[in-house]
């Protein structure tokens, strides 16, 4: 008998109201399949950073279902447990720890044997290319090393599903294209699905294999758009015809679904 995997996440009917009657997050229906990169695109305000929480089980719906690998999230779930990591808008270093020090912090707080722990820290800065830097501190790094250390702490735990909260969003250009370089050949080495926040449309058509375009007043997803995967991701596709295709496909995505907010408003 033939059997379906469970999609690395599963978003069923998942919405988000706060206390105070605030209503964050509409009801969202989103598959993400295993070995994906499926971007959330949109601007501040829309619900991208909730959605991610919930999948990460750091915020509880309201009302649906958050399922990672066919199980059930809510808060209080061990992120690192069920093979999630988390890189967050800023790289949230200890200054006071040496790199290698700071990448090692989940494991030491999972209880891992010094030994094993040390060699998978070695193998993740090997990974991001700072295995040269691991005794250095975070104020003896550029941003975009900074940004690879927290990277390379989510990495450590040998995550399946790796959340990504505006990672590059603060760097510059340059920097947040070598970055989505690296994100992508990470991808591939370790099998990684991932979810990524930005309110970038290039970097959303750059890394994604689909973008869910979402707005605010209230959050809610208003469009998807798949990107052929057959497309090979260089510097070459960031200046074809097809990534402008692509991009202005969700530039009119978000600009009329703003248009249509503003106008429910008036």
């Amino acid at each position: 008998m033939l059997t379906t995997a469970a999609p690395a996440v599963e978003i069923l009917g998942a919405e988000k109201t706060y206390s105070s009657g605030t209503r964050a997050l509409l009801p969202v229906n989103l598959a993400v399949h295993r070995g994906e990169v499926v971007t959330l695109l949109g601007p501040s305000g829309c619900g991208k950073s909730t959605l991610l929480n919930m999948i990460a089980g750091l915020l509880s719906p309201s009302a649906g279902e958050v399922r990672v690998w066919g199980n059930v999230r809510g808060t209080g779930a061990a992120p690192a447990a069920s093979g999630v990591s988390f890189v967050f808008q800023e790289a949230t270093l200890m200054p006071w720890a040496r790199v290698a020090a700071n990448v090692r912090l989940p494991l030491d707080l999972q209880g891992v044997a010094r030994e094993e722990a040390d060699a998978r820290v070695s193998d993740a800065l090997r990974l991001v290319g700072l295995e040269k830097f691991a005794q250095a501190y975070p104020r003896e790094l550029s941003g975009g090393m900074q940004m690879r250390s927290s990277i390379a702490r989510s990495l450590v735990t040998e995550p399946t599903l790796l959340l990504m909260d505006e990672p590059f969003g603060a760097l510059d250009e340059i920097t947040r294209n070598r970055l989505d370089d690296e994100l992508l050949r990470l991808r591939r080495q370790r099998d990684l699905t991932v979810v990524f926040v930005t309110h970038s449309i290039h970097e959303a058509v750059y890394l994604s294999d689909r973008v869910v375009v979402m707005t605010a007043r209230p959050g809610r997803v208003v469009d998807e758009l798949a990107i052929a995967p057959s497309v090979p991701r260089d510097d070459a596709f960031r200046v074809s015809t097809e990534f402008a295709t692509y991009a202005k496909r969700l530039q009119d995505a978000l600009l009329a679904a703003s248009t249509n907010a503003d106008e429910a408003l008036a």
